[in-house]
């Protein structure tokens, strides 16, 4: 590995970790499975698995395990458009029919839409391995088309973009109507890639009554979106409360030579400015599917901890 990236990453890294002063100041390197906990002493929180190896296939191969099942459906927006999503339901799902499951709602990135999970990212290849080894709960992932709806601008807080409305009057009410999930926020998580990242942080992160764990992948804010973000959401932040608002820790993934590593870490500054939980982690590579779906192997076998 060459030095240079770490001696332009380790001043900027070291500045985030400053939730404990009790904690050590570690930064997250490929090494050790790319890994940086802060811990604050209040709530106890989940270990993350290392993240498996750059060359490693066979937690995303298919393999000889009770498999789920994905569904292409369609809904209609409140804003009058024919939208699709493709849904993948747990191995169990058919068969126990009293069970209600958490939901995972999962967001592409730019320039993609809702097949690409499952076409590029195999999310049903890896909850079927996982929840085989029980590694993972059982639970739905929903997967949107939200291609026209992505925006980098932070909205201010009460005031809804137009992806956050179509998140909260049709995809949420359409699942919630349509499968047996538990509908509350200890039971639904919100993750992204890149484009996707912003969804978590416009929508996810201004409705914590609605989703209670956060993961971002690959993405965080421009500066001068930074700036806005700040000054709208300050007041969530400076809530005194504000780490029994997540689930779990909210979650940053990059890649070392990621293009979004800069504007990754400067958000995740800001929640950590302000004491926020927060899971940091930098692996090997960049802006790749060989980062997201480690990413999503990682943080599915820490979701849903009060649905277990």
């Amino acid at each position: 590995m060459k030095l240079t990236p770490f001696l332009l990453i380790i001043p900027l890294a070291l500045s985030l970790q400053a939730e404990d002063a009790a904690a050590p100041r570690k930064l997250p390197s490929p090494q050790d499975g790319g890994m940086y906990i802060a811990p604050t002493p209040a709530r106890p929180i989940a270990l993350l698995p290392a993240l498996p190896a750059p060359e490693d296939e066979q937690f995303y191969a298919e393999r000889d395990v009770p498999h789920g099942t994905v569904e292409v459906v369609k809904y209609r927006s409140t804003a009058g458009a024919e939208k699709q999503m493709h849904i993948y339901l747990p191995p169990d799902y058919a068969s126990a029919s009293d069970r209600h499951y958490p939901v995972l709602y999962l967001v592409h990135g730019g320039g993609e839409n809702d097949t690409h999970w499952t076409k590029s990212g195999f999310t049903h290849r890896i909850l079927d391995n996982l929840i085989a080894d029980g590694k993972a709960r059982p639970m739905i992932l929903v997967m949107p088309n939200a291609s026209d709806l992505f925006t980098g601008t932070p909205p201010k807080l009460g005031e809804d973009d137009a992806c956050s409305r179509e998140f909260l009057q049709d995809i949420l009410p359409f699942v919630d109507s349509h499968y047996r999930t538990r509908p509350n926020r200890e039971s639904r998580a919100i993750a992204g890639l890149s484009m996707g990242g912003f969804v978590v942080l416009n929508t996810g992160l201004t409705h914590l009554e609605t989703f209670g764990e956060l993961y971002v992948f690959s993405s965080g804010y421009w500066p001068r979106e930074l700036e806005v973000f700040k000054a709208n959401i300050e007041p969530l932040l400076a809530d005194p409360k504000i780490n029994e608002r997540f689930v779990q820790p909210i979650y940053f993934g990059v890649g070392e030579t990621d293009i979004a590593y800069l504007n990754s870490m400067r958000t995740l500054a800001v929640f950590a400015d302000h004491g926020v939980r927060n899971f940091s982690v930098l692996s090997s590579h960049g802006h790749e599917w060989l980062n997201w779906r480690r990413y999503l192997w990682q943080t599915a076998q820490i979701m849903f901890p009060e649905t277990r």
